[in-house]
């Protein structure tokens, strides 16, 4: 069987890594590319004669949990492996609400991908290990993520909300500081602030999760 595959990461490093793990096999052929969920569904427009896609998590302007919705509702033929360096709980139960066919981590080697593509198209559902056993556990004591995510207990200060209302905007860090009469040194230290008590890594999740918790 010939296996027509896709990638879609935002991270080009990470993108030819996997690439050159698929170029020892003679059986896969890369046929499209994409640096988030956006990009991806534009190009399957264009053509999907797709088998099976190989999915980030988070990227920008479309995650792959809601890209791996809408290819599930549009394209049901075509399998979906999240391919991640994410495996906390939350990102494995929506993957697999969302429709994921597998759930491997970017650390896998070449041979375990390969075979994970594999049972993939012959109707299994590939995992690397650790993960089947966290969705394992998930099942046997599910958790209500969507409630927990509001029952956060997250405080900020005046200023910080003021600083992340702007970060919404698109403001680069220079105008917040014009705008609210800081320096920029101090909207940075903010930033940080924010990003801590958030539990965040970079602006795009700090929005989100302060619009979950209704702070902006």
């Amino acid at each position: 069987m010939h296996i027509k595959i896709a990638i879609v990461d935002d991270n080009s490093f990470l993108m030819k890594a996997v690439q050159e793990k698929l170029s020892f096999f003679d059986d896969f052929s890369l046929k499209l590319t994409a640096c988030d969920g956006l990009e991806l569904i534009g190009k399957l427009e264009k053509n999907h004669n797709i088998n099976l896609i190989l999915m980030d998590i988070e990227m920008p302007k479309m995650n792959g949990i809601d890209a791996t919705s809408f290819v599930k509702q549009k394209y049901p033929q075509i399998k979906i492996i999240m391919l991640t360096v994410f495996d906390n709980d939350e990102n494995i139960f929506n993957a697999i609400k969302a429709g994921a066919d597998g759930y491997l981590l970017k650390e896998v080697n070449p041979k375990d991908l390969q075979q994970g593509i594999l049972d993939t198209m012959n109707g299994g559902a590939t995992m690397t290990p650790s993960i089947a056993m966290k969705t394992l556990k998930l099942f046997r004591n599910p958790i209500d993520f969507e409630s927990a995510v509001l029952q956060e207990d997250i405080k900020l200060t005046n200023r910080e909300v003021e600083v992340l209302e702007q970060l919404s905007k698109g403001l680069k860090y220079n105008a917040i500081a014009e705008n609210l009469f800081l320096s920029a040194g101090t909207i940075r230290k903010h930033v940080e602030n924010i990003y801590t008590k958030l539990q965040v890594h970079n602006k795009l999740e700090a929005i989100q999760k302060a619009k979950n918790n209704n702070l902006i």
